[in-house]
C-alpha cells in the first residue's frame, strides 16, 4: 500500500433493498481488493447489524457499497454524519436527490440540462395520459429504484395497467419516461468540483436491446464497448455532459451516469445517476476504470481516498 492509509475501514454491503443480492457481489469485490493492497478492511452488513457498531469498534472510514434503498439515498449518509465516520461517494443531500429519478430530472431541467421527457403519475390511468402525451413506446418505472427493478417498456395502453402495479409495488412514486430509440452508453465520473474528471464511455449492446437486470448482472451475451467507437468529438461531448449532470447535483468521490444517444440526431439524453455504483464482475465502473489505466484495487483505493463528511470535507 502507499503512503496512505485509511486505518481500520467498513465496507458496507447487502442491505434491505431490492438491490441486496448486488450490494453483497459488490462489496465483497471491493472487501478483496482492499484487502490484498493492505487495507484493515472489514465487512459490515448495516441490515444485520447496527450502525453504532461501527463507531464503537473503531472505524476511521467506510467504502458504501449499498445500492439503492436504505444506502444510496441519503439515509446511511446522514447516519455516518452524525457518527462522525467519513465515508465514499456522494453526501446526504445529493444521494437523497440522485437516488431519486424525479427530482433529478427536474434539476437537470432547471439547469438546462438534456433528459427524456417524463411525467410523474400515480395511477394506471396516469400512465395511460402519459403515454398519450408521450407517445410509445413508453418506460413505466419506479422512481427510487435502480438496475431496472419494476421496469417496464409500454407499447399499447392496454399495458399501462401491469406495468404501473409492478412499478408501484416497488415505489409509489412512478415515472413515465419517453423512450430514446437509439445508443446506450454510460460515464464512469471520479473527484469532486472542479477536479472531477470522466472515465471513457462504455457502449452497451444488450442482448435485443434489453439491458434489463439479468443482462446487466449475470449474462454474458451483453458486449460493452471502450473505446466506445463513437464518431469523433461525440465521447468528449458526452463525457462533458456528464461532468456537468454529477457537478449540478452536488456529487462527489465517484458516480456512474447512463446516457441515451438519439439514433436519429445524435444528441444525447440524461437517464439517471447512480452515486454509488456496481462494483461487480459485470460492473461498468471498473471496466471504465482499468480503460483509463487504473485496476480494482487502485480503483478501490482512489475512491476510499476521497471518503469524506459533508461537515469536513475529505478525511486525511
Amino acid at each position: 500500500m502507499s503512503q496512505f492509509d485509511p486505518g481500520k475501514v467498513a465496507v458496507l454491503m447487502g442491505g434491505s433493498s431490492a438491490e441486496r443480492e448486488v450490494s453483497l457481489m459488490s462489496g465483497q469485490g471491493v472487501l478483496q481488493a482492499l484487502r490484498s493492497v493492505g487495507v484493515d478492511a472489514h465487512a459490515f452488513d448495516p441490515a444485520q447489524r447496527d450502525l453504532t457498531d461501527l463507531r464503537r469498534e473503531g472505524y476511521a472510514r467506510c467504502f458504501i457499497a449499498l445500492h439503492g434503498r436504505h444506502g444510496e439515498d441519503g439515509t446511511v449518509q446522514g447516519a455516518l454524519e452524525l457518527l462522525g465516520i467519513p465515508y465514499t461517494g456522494s453526501g446526504v443531500m445529493a444521494s437523497s436527490i440522485a437516488i431519486d429519478k424525479v427530482m433529478t430530472k427536474r434539476l437537470w431541467h432547471a439547469e438546462g440540462l438534456p433528459t427524456p421527457a417524463w411525467r410523474q403519475v400515480d395511477s394506471a390511468a396516469g400512465a395511460v395520459q402519459a403515454l398519450r402525451e408521450l407517445g410509445a413506446p413508453l418506460i413505466v418505472k419506479p422512481a427510487r429504484e435502480g438496475s431496472t427493478i419494476g421496469l417496464t417498456k409500454v407499447h399499447a395502453a392496454a399495458q399501462c395497467e401491469a406495468a404501473y402495479a409492478l412499478a408501484a409495488g416497488h415505489d409509489p412514486l412512478v415515472l413515465c419516461e419517453q423512450f430514446v430509440a437509439g445508443e446506450e452508453v454510460t460515464v464512469a465520473v471520479l473527484g469532486s468540483g472542479a477536479g472531477a474528471r470522466a472515465l471513457p464511455v462504455i457502449r452497451i449492446e444488450a442482448p435485443d436491446g434489453n439491458y434489463d437486470y439479468q443482462n446487466k448482472y449475470f449474462s454474458d451475451a451483453t458486449r460493452y464497448l471502450v473505446p466506445c467507437g463513437l464518431p469523433d468529438g461525440e465521447e468528449a461531448r458526452i463525457q462533458a455532459l456528464v461532468l456537468a449532470a454529477y457537478r449540478s447535483l452536488g456529487c462527489r468521490g465517484w458516480a456512474r451516469a447512463d446516457v441515451m444517444i438519439d439514433a436519429a440526431s445524435r444528441a444525447p439524453s440524461l437517464l439517471e445517476i447512480n452515486t454509488s455504483p456496481g462494483m461487480t464482475s459485470h460492473s461498468l465502473v471498473p471496466m471504465a476504470a482499468r480503460a483509463a489505466g487504473l485496476d480494482y484495487p487502485a480503483l478501490c483505493l482512489e475512491v476510499l481516498r476521497q471518503a469524506a463528511l459533508d461537515t469536513q470535507g475529505a478525511a486525511r
